[in-house]
């Protein structure tokens, strides 16, 4: 295999402790193992890691843009997300 055939992996890194992991890039390796260390060389060389998640892009399952209006439907479309079947109280706040 080739380095021009290895799979592109798409990288993720949690800056802190109780923080998302965050999409910073994409590269290409040959397998997991070298794409955790080539992404660890190219995106947290200052320290600002503490945790790295690579997953081979034709892995990743993801919504297409085109869809946006039919795959996220208005809230208002959804009755259930709305209290309209009982009375609220007065006292509750911010709905």
């Amino acid at each position: 295999m080739t380095r021009h055939e290895w799979p592109l992996f798409e990288v993720f890194v949690r800056a802190k402790r109780g923080l998302n992991h965050v999409h910073v890039g994409s590269l290409r390796a040959a397998d997991h193992e070298m794409a955790l260390h080539h992404a660890r060389d190219l995106y947290t060389r200052r320290n600002e890691g503490v945790s790295i998640w690579v997953v081979r892009s034709d892995q990743v399952a993801a919504s297409d843009p085109a869809e946006k209006p039919s795959f996220f439907e208005p809230s208002a479309d959804k009755v259930y997300r709305h209290p309209t079947h009982y009375t609220i109280p007065s006292t509750v706040p911010h709905i």
